[in-house]
């Protein structure tokens, strides 16, 4: 039977002979590769001719899922409701044949039930994930009186002075939290949001660079989970009129994770923003960046200079700490003592003496910069050059014998020499110290699953792109189709793009408070 085959495939180890066997859909003598359990329920949706589903939590609706119907229910017939539309009802199963259990849903939904196949290990972990932050979020929203007061919202804040808050250490908002953080570690994202609304709290996660909305709770449990993070972060929990700045460090198997937390007040209560650090991002190699050989090179010239300035400039989330901790970390050597400046420290690193600016109490770029040259350091690292002061202190520590590395807000590499000249630096210290600019950006990587390859004559690629090709007639281009692996967006992970600028002679020639050379 269906159901005896799909058993069979379960506990057997995994390759196309298998399916091959049972279901003679190619010949056996022609393909061994390995299969995983996506690929082979897969291939048995496609014999059934019953459409195959790769779930993706992101698209699907959190009371979709969790209010259909219960948790055991779910987790004992393996059936995950995905979609309501038109009174139909769409539900997830390994096992489409179980006509006993569908027959039993459409009645108590009293819906029509549609039926795609999905692997019994999504269906299983999207039932654990769904469920188990609905029923964390539910107990929670069980301490509160039905008349509980949000003092986060700016509307009631003038009013009211006092009220009884959820206990931030109770276990269900805990598992909560912990929920988020998984979740967010599963999706590769980059950013978590937790947004307050006026009746609503939005959770938002940065995948990609693009942000998905992924759980929107209610309002009563919106000031215990803020409490239970800043309490992670080691921030006052009593403060709530002032942004604060802290730091969680988590274990995602077996690596050491640290997460930026970031509150700020908002019209309705305390929005939080958690940037996700992960070493094997930040600690990267070069070569692993995006740089193309040339560039490469060029780069690599730069920081074996014993002496001098570098920098590195593009937009807030554009690869720049990336960049500057993957160099420190190939130049890290015994024989160097390298000291970083920054607000804040992204990611700690056992081989660096990192800083952290605390305006508050005179920690500043600049007056750190000037007691750090006392420290006999080699290799400096300045989080911003924001002002004067900071660039001229970068400057004297490159004109006695350091090699300094920092980052600038500027849209491209030129526009830094006319920024330090704006700055007030004066043209024969930019000449005498800098060795380069770096300026990069991040965008999308085409998925290498969906990957399929298409042609443009070049004349329009030339109108779309407004860029001059020496190829005439057809070019090769290649763009993802879109598959169950990226969401259908064809695009799966990011790179950086950089334009490496040498600090020449001739534009030594140029630079002065005159030239513009943007």
């Amino acid at each position: 039977s269906h159901s005896s085959a799909i058993g069979l495939k379960i506990i057997r180890p995994f390759t196309i002979i298998d399916v091959v066997v049972s279901l003679k859909l190619h010949r056996a003598d022609k393909i061994q590769e390995k299969l995983d359990e996506e690929a082979i329920f897969q291939a048995l949706a496609n014999d059934w001719g019953i459409p195959f589903k790769k779930i993706d939590p992101l698209k699907l609706d959190l009371n979709v899922v969790t209010t259909t119907i219960p948790r055991n229910f779910a987790l004992k017939h393996q059936v995950l409701p995905i979609e309501i539309q038109d009174g139909c009802l769409t539900v997830a199963t390994p096992d489409p044949f179980n006509t006993e259990t569908l027959e039993d849903l459409s009645r108590a939904s009293q819906m029509k039930v549609k039926v795609v196949v999905s692997s019994r290990a999504d269906i299983i972990k999207c039932i654990d994930e769904f469920f188990g932050f609905k029923r964390s979020i539910s107990k929670a929203e069980g301490l509160f009186d039905t008349t509980a007061i949000d003092l986060g919202n700016l509307e009631q804040y003038v009013r009211l002075k006092s009220a009884d808050e959820v206990q931030l250490d109770d276990q269900h908002i805990v598992n909560a939290v912990n929920h988020l953080f998984v979740y967010a570690f599963d999706q590769r994202a980059s950013d978590i949001h937790i947004e307050p609304k006026r009746e609503i709290t939005v959770v938002r996660m940065r995948i990609d660079g693009v942000l998905h909305t992924v759980y929107k709770i209610t309002k009563k449990v919106h000031v215990a989970i803020v409490s239970r993070i800043k309490t992670l972060s080691r921030l006052d929990i009593a403060e709530k009129r002032r942004p604060q700045d802290g730091r969680i460090k988590m274990d995602k198997e077996g690596t050491e994770v640290e997460i930026r937390v970031s509150t700020l007040p908002v019209a309705f209560g305390e929005k939080v923003v958690m940037r996700v650090m992960d070493p094997d991002i930040l600690f990267q190699g070069l070569d692993e960046l995006g740089f193309t050989k040339s560039d490469l090179d060029h780069y690599n010239q730069f920081i074996k200079r014993p002496h001098g300035i570098i920098l590195i400039c593009g937009p807030t989330g554009s690869g720049k700490s990336t960049t500057l901790y993957s160099t420190l970390r190939q130049i890290s050597t015994p024989e160097v003592n390298i000291t970083t400046i920054e607000d804040p420290i992204e990611m700690i690193h056992e081989d660096f003496n990192q800083i952290a600016v605390q305006p508050a109490v005179g920690i500043t770029f600049a007056t750190i910069l000037r007691t750090i040259l006392r420290q006999d350091p080699d290799i400096i690292m300045i989080g911003e050059m924001r002002d004067l002061e900071t660039a001229s202190n970068a400057i004297q520590a490159a004109m006695t014998g350091h090699l300094v590395f920092s980052t600038i807000h500027t849209n491209d590499a030129p526009s830094t020499i006319t920024r330090l000249l704006d700055l007030g630096v004066p043209p024969f210290l930019i000449q005498t110290t800098i060795i380069g600019i770096l300026a990069q950006r991040l965008v999308r990587k085409i998925c290498s699953s969906c990957k399929e390859s298409f042609e443009m004559d070049s004349d329009e690629l030339k109108t779309i792109m407004n860029i001059s090709l020496k190829k005439e007639g057809k070019i090769t281009l290649f763009r993802g189709k879109g598959c169950t692996k990226c969401r259908g967006t064809g695009y799966r992970g990011r790179a950086a793009i950089f334009e490496v600028l040498p600090y020449t002679d001739s534009l030594k020639k140029l630079t002065n408070a005159e030239t513009d050379l943007v």
